[in-house]
């Protein structure tokens, strides 16, 4: 220790220390700045010039930190550089915020995401049956379905409900800015039924009759939306659709 000390008491060492530690905070800032190229470009020039004057003045800590450095930035400037590499960085850090906007939205900006899905679903007759929890749980129901735990959004809820896709049969339930689980089965209505309904808007009526919920149900074979709740099953148009879905999902909040 005593040693280190005296030696340390040295120009020759004591220039060799402090570069070096100038040296290392520089690295450790163009690594930060990772994803800036000029930045990298600028750090790499800083460190040879380093390392020429270390070679000249015989600093052998400094001229193997910047000969480590030079190789280091070499490589990160090759990572900068390449397009895919940077698109799967940059990918993710859009995806990242996307998901946590969309875990964020307000009722009025998932109202109206919902309201554009079912009018995409009712223009390709993609049949489709989504349900809104309000306050009857729907935990024991959704048991026989698969859990998804993922957040709402108009691309996930299409691709669901694509035909030939392995969740496309069965209900979607949500809970506030979250889908629960798809191809969910319900118990459908033994309720006679006026006119022609398919087994999504019997299964519709059927969790109407044992639950607050709102269920929408979207026919594959003309389109037409419809609304159940509360034991009642009835369509609407395109244009009334979100003030009818609208006043359902408030219908007894206070």
């Amino acid at each position: 220790m005593l040693e280190f000390i005296d030696k340390f008491k040295s120009p020759y060492y004591a220039t060799d220390f402090f570069v070096s530690v100038v040296l290392l905070g520089l690295f450790a800032f163009f690594l930060i700045c990772l994803m800036r190229r000029k930045f990298v470009i600028i750090s790499t020039l800083i460190t040879y010039i380093c390392y020429i004057v270390s070679r000249f003045f015989n600093l052998q800590s400094v001229m193997y930190l910047s000969l480590a450095f030079m190789i280091a930035s070499a490589v990160i400037f090759v990572m900068t550089n390449d397009s895919e590499y940077r698109y799967y960085i940059l990918n993710n850090v859009r995806s990242r915020k996307k998901r946590m906007k969309d875990t964020t939205l307000s009722k009025e900006e998932l109202y109206k995401m919902i309201a554009e899905t079912t009018k995409s679903l009712s223009r390709t007759k993609t049949g489709a049956i989504m349900t809104f929890e309000k306050t009857t749980n729907l935990n024991d129901i959704i048991k026989n379905g698969t859990i998804l735990n993922a957040p709402v959004c108009q691309e996930l809820l299409m691709t669901i409900f694509y035909p030939g896709t392995r969740l496309h049969d069965g209900a979607v339930v949500i809970r506030d800015n979250t889908i629960l689980a798809a191809s969910v089965y319900y118990t459908p209505t033994t309720r006679a039924l006026t006119g022609k309904y398919g087994s999504r808007h019997r299964a519709a009526f059927g969790i109407s009759e044992i639950s607050d919920s709102v269920t929408i149900v979207v026919s594959e074979e003309t389109g037409r939306i419809s609304l159940a709740y509360k034991g009642r099953l009835e369509s609407c148009t395109y244009d009334s659709f979100l003030n009818d879905f609208v006043e359902l999902m408030n219908d007894n909040e206070e």
